[in-house]
């Protein structure tokens, strides 16, 4: 982002900021009106504005602190964590707020008309719809900071079973285990890290695959967790594929020297992790005789890099086998996968977090990411071609997961009858 792009956006987020916090402060400035002593009103209404309005400057400082060193840091995580669990707490009651202002102009105006002005006197806000609405405000609340403290390492195992025609017999029941976006940079307790790795471990499949972004900048923050994830063995191997984080893009190195040392080494610690890292190229999968396909491209992202090549990596396959595709970023499948005229069975990606905030019920789907993404996670079919989105194992950014939990995929593959 350029200087004038940032400053705008900066003086943006601080105005936004504000405006919450002017708008939840009538909700609290109507609660605190039955109090009896002016002084103490005086004292608790500068100390809302002392904290919100610090909050709001120092969120507006991290935010240049970031642009200056082309990297969210760890001690960023924790400002970024503060800033979004207050703007969704004051966006809820914002809403009740906003639903009782509307409410409120309408009554005025209905009295303008019926009595004259000068018998005209705006509604007060109601004291109970103002407890009210900071009281549900309390359910965000609780959930971010669950999602910060616990979310983020409630990994959990979702299972799909996949039907196809022209599945080789002798793959009916063949099971892959998918991990996808680790983010090795922004894990601190190795202990929650080895929980997530032995329930995959635990899943026992027959093929293990990663779909991109192990780290969030440099190789070396895989480092302490190699003797972790090198644990994860399948019958039929362990293989991955380059996430847009992978490449070292979003930080700023001292030379292009220095960028590709840094994606050299993150070449050889796929080796370490005993990962067969697949750069626009595809491996036969062999069983009794008969054999699918596993293909692995570069990252492939709308608005993002765009490297991967599926036509390299579909060279000399047979368009009448059976094809699986590791493409990290869901859109290459929108744009490029699903229309290929060699029919790609399956596509497994990963990327968009599912934001790591949303909900998830059997009558519920939504995530703010799928105004990006129509396929942000889960499993979706377009014509016999069915795309899998993974909803990641680490974070980033925000270090936390409210309603969207840390993934493991197990995919069983079915022949129909």
């Amino acid at each position: 982002m350029n200087q004038v792009g940032g400053l705008i956006f900066l003086i943006a987020l601080f105005l936004f900021s504000t405006f919450l916090n002017w708008y939840v402060f009538q909700a609290y400035k109507t609660i605190l009106s039955g109090m009896d002593s002016e002084r103490t009103k005086h004292v608790l209404n500068l100390l809302y504005w002392l904290i919100f309005g610090g909050v709001s400057i120092w969120v507006v400082y991290t935010f240049q602190q970031i642009f200056k060193a082309g990297e969210i840091s760890y001690a960023h995580q924790h400002v970024l964590n503060v800033f979004l669990t207050i703007v969704v707490t004051q966006l809820v009651c914002t809403v009740f707020l906003f639903g009782e202002d509307i409410f409120r102009n309408i009554q005025a105006g209905f009295s303008l008309l019926m009595n004259g002005k000068s018998a005209t006197s705006f509604p007060s806000r109601l004291k109970w719809l103002s407890m009210l609405a900071l009281a549900i405000s309390m359910v965000p609340l609780t959930s971010f900071v669950y999602g910060i403290t616990k979310g983020k390492y409630n990994f959990t195992v979702h299972k799909e079973v996949i039907y196809f025609d022209d599945l080789p017999e002798a793959f009916d029941g063949f099971t892959i285990t998918q991990l996808s976006d680790i983010h090795a940079g922004s894990f601190k307790d190795m202990k929650a890290v080895k929980k997530g790795v032995d329930l995959a471990i635990a899943q026992q499949s027959d093929l293990f695959v990663f779909t991109g972004d192990l780290v969030n900048h440099e190789a070396s923050e895989i480092d302490p967790m190699i003797d972790i994830f090198n644990k994860i063995k399948a019958p039929f191997g362990q293989f991955s594929i380059i996430g847009n984080h992978d490449y070292g893009d979003y930080v700023s190195w001292e030379s292009k020297d220095a960028k590709a040392e840094n994606f050299k080494k993150f070449i050889n610690q796929h080796s370490k992790l005993g990962y067969n890292l697949l750069i626009d190229e595809h491996v036969t999968i062999e069983k009794d005789g008969q054999h699918i396909i596993l293909v692995g491209v570069q990252n492939w992202g709308k608005g993002f890099q765009s490297k991967g090549d599926l036509q390299k990596a579909l060279e000399g396959v047979d368009p009448q086998d059976f094809k699986i595709l590791l493409s990290h970023d869901p859109s290459h499948w929108d744009y490029e996968v699903k229309v290929e005229p060699r029919k790609i069975h399956l596509t497994l990606s990963g990327h968009t977090h599912g934001m790591q905030f949303g909900i998830e019920t059997p009558i519920i789907k939504w995530s703010p990411v799928q105004y990006r993404y129509p396929n942000w996670a889960g499993l979706t079919d377009h014509e016999g071609r069915f795309l899998y989105v993974n909803r990641g194992f680490g974070f980033h950014a925000f270090s936390g997961r409210v309603g969207i939990w840390p993934e493991i995929t197990v995919i069983e593959l079915r022949k129909k009858r």
